[in-house]
């Protein structure tokens, strides 16, 4: 509910608020639209790591019975380098680096398809960090998405109508108030004539 009363300095203060909104809507409306893009992207990115873990599970199982003789914790994630980049005036972290490190281990003990298991927990490593962090970055755009179509139905259901109806309100009361003014003095004016004409006679 818009707050004003009905008086010049209420009017000019709701049309400034008014063009303020209807000036902001378009921005804000550009920024929803690009927001929702970048949520379809990185969906569809989410999407294919989905499926390229799965895939990458589905290898590691049809390895299944040797990996009874593997040591799994020769491979561990070292670091994850971070970025950060703004999308629609939000800032979304990017990944720009997954280091994995892979213990020394005994290269004519070990047999022939160690290499193979390495490979392929490094595969699966990196997935499933690039997965996590495309689901933690789709919750971010998510989030923004909604406050900012929020935003848009305020502006363009209630505050514009609401400012625009305030206007309306305020501008017929003081129209209405200047009418019953020149109505008055045009009454005022006959009597005071109607006297005069009296006292002439």
């Amino acid at each position: 509910m818009i707050k004003f009363q009905y008086n010049k300095t209420s009017l000019q203060q709701i049309e400034k608020d008014l063009k303020m909104r209807k000036r902001t809507l378009p921005i804000i409306k550009s920024k929803e639209t690009a927001l929702r893009l970048e949520v379809k992207r990185c969906k569809e990115e989410a999407d294919v790591l989905e499926r390229k873990l799965e895939e990458q599970i589905a290898g590691y199982e049809r390895m299944y019975a040797l990996w009874g003789e593997f040591d799994a914790s020769l491979v561990s994630l070292h670091d994850v380098e971070l970025g950060v980049k703004k999308i629609a005036g939000v800032r979304v972290p990017v990944l720009q680096n997954i280091e994995l490190s892979v213990k020394p281990f005994g290269l004519f003990s070990a047999p022939k398809w160690y290499f193979d298991g390495i490979s392929l927990l490094q595969g699966l490593a990196k997935t499933a960090v690039e997965r996590e962090f495309v689901f933690a970055k789709l919750n971010l755009l998510e989030h923004a998405r909604k406050k900012t179509t929020q935003k848009v139905n305020l502006f363009e259901k209630v505050q514009i109508p609401g400012y625009e109806e305030a206007v309306r309100k305020i501008k017929r009361f003081m129209e209405d108030e200047e009418n019953l003014s020149k109505s008055s003095q045009k009454i005022l004016k006959s009597l005071q004539e109607k006297r005069r004409k009296e006292d002439e006679a």
